[in-house]
């Protein structure tokens, strides 16, 4: 018995087993996720290392760019920047009050025929230079030659008829006093003697009317100056009420120029002409660069236009070279006064920001400062520095678009021979006229 009874011990014995195995079963699927969140980890990691390395690779890339930077900074800063410069000086400079203007003529003559005929001869060519009395042209004169040999004429006929009756007033008055005739003969005869004085006075004003309508024949140049273009051919027929005439001559030495300032400029000008000062006035071209003559102010208009707020003042210039041109638009610059003893510049070396006006002053060692200037006046070209440069220092007139304070350049002089330039240190630059700029050149 104890050995059938032993194994079904041990069968009930195994028996839980047996039933608490399929439950083990059943709980071995949920191993896997806990397997799948630690194989994660390793990419995560992964990730943030490539991500750490990118930043680092980043910022080294970033710090040596500004390495590279800073390096060509510094190494445009120790290399001479070529520039051309200008040495502040002392002198006078004069203010002037500009205005447009146009040239115009003293004198404008339209010449016409004072008699009626046939033009035979023109005696001059268009744009001729004629002085007053020159022969311009010439009207038949004959039919005035004939009225005039018709007027001596009847003036002789005349004459032998006054002398007639004088010769029979004299024997009248005889005759009356013999009490041969009446007395109101001899009066008719008195009057007759006195008719025919006047007939002979007024064949004397035919005789004078012939001769100046033959001297209306040769036309004259009534004033001085240049002819323009001809207005009428040869053999045609000329009338005094022509209205075109027969030629323009305009007067154009000495010539005007009418120019307008505003009038709040006035009275800069108006207490020195009436004190008797000649106020000098150049007249300049319309680009206001080429200097055309110079003259002195005639008179002052007596009234502002209301409309523009200017005043015109006419000046007048001796146009001995012929510069100027009747109607030409020139630029007139009138001088009001001088400043004496300022510090000029040229205009170039003057820059603006909105903070400052400035300079590049060039100091010994070929080194730029930036020096903050007060400017007085500007005239064109130069300009007066009431405070911040003194006389004889350097400025920068070309080439400031590339300095900064400090640094060093090669300083030429305006109007240098193109390609060479000298500096402070010995060298030189050299130009390139292909457009790439100057660079410096040592001198060997």
């Amino acid at each position: 018995m104890s050995k059938t009874d032993a194994p079904v011990v041990r069968n009930e014995a195994l028996a839980p087993r047996e039933e608490t195995l399929p439950q083990v079963e059943a709980e071995a699927p949920s191993a896997p996720p806990v397997e799948r969140r630690h194989r994660k980890w390793p990419w995560v990691v992964g990730i943030g290392v490539g991500v750490l390395l990118a930043v680092l690779l980043l910022l080294r890339s970033s710090h040596n760019k500004q390495s590279e930077a800073q390096a060509a900074k510094s190494k445009a800063a120790q290399r001479a920047v070529p520039v051309v410069g200008a040495a502040a000086k002392t002198g006078d400079l004069g203010i002037y009050l500009t205005g447009l203007g146009t040239v115009t003529a003293l004198n404008t003559v339209t010449v016409r025929s004072r008699v009626d005929g046939q033009l035979i001869r023109v005696a001059f060519r268009e744009g001729q230079l004629v002085h007053q009395g020159d022969l311009l042209a010439e009207i038949d004169p004959r039919p005035f030659q004939v009225q005039l040999m018709q007027a001596e004429g009847q003036k002789a006929k005349d004459e032998a008829a006054l002398q007639n009756a004088r010769v029979d007033l004299a024997r009248y008055v005889v005759l009356v006093q013999e009490d041969s005739i009446s007395r109101q003969q001899l009066d008719t005869q008195a009057a007759t003697v006195n008719q025919l004085e006047a007939s002979v006075k007024s064949d004397q004003a035919q005789i004078e009317s012939a001769k100046l309508n033959l001297t209306y024949s040769r036309v004259t140049a009534p004033i001085s100056g240049t002819i323009g273009l001809r207005l009428v051919d040869t053999g045609n027929i000329v009338h005094a009420t022509d209205p075109n005439g027969l030629l323009v001559i305009t007067e154009i030495q000495p010539i005007t120029v009418v120019f307008n300032i505003p009038a709040d400029q006035l009275p800069q000008v108006l207490p020195q002409t009436k004190a008797g000062r000649q106020l000098p006035v150049d007249a300049y071209d319309r680009d206001l660069k080429n200097k055309l003559a110079t003259g002195s102010v005639l008179a002052i208009d007596n009234q502002i236009d209301s409309t523009t707020g200017t005043v015109k003042i006419k000046a007048i210039f001796p146009n001995e070279n012929f510069a100027l041109y009747a109607n030409q638009f020139v630029n007139a610059r009138l001088l009001v006064d001088t400043l004496r003893g300022v510090v000029i510049v040229p205009t170039a070396a003057i820059q603006r920001s909105p903070q400052s006006t400035y300079a590049y002053v060039v100091k010994p060692d070929s080194t730029v400062d930036m020096r903050n200037v007060e400017i007085q006046l500007t005239q064109g070209d130069d300009t007066v520095i009431r405070r911040g440069l003194a006389a004889g220092e350097t400025v920068v007139t070309d080439g400031v678009d590339k300095l900064q304070p400090g640094m060093k350049v090669a300083l030429a002089t305006p109007g240098a021979p193109s390609g060479e330039s000298g500096n402070s240190n010995g060298g030189r630059v050299q130009r390139d006229t292909s457009g790439g700029g100057a660079t410096p050149k040592r001198k060997k």
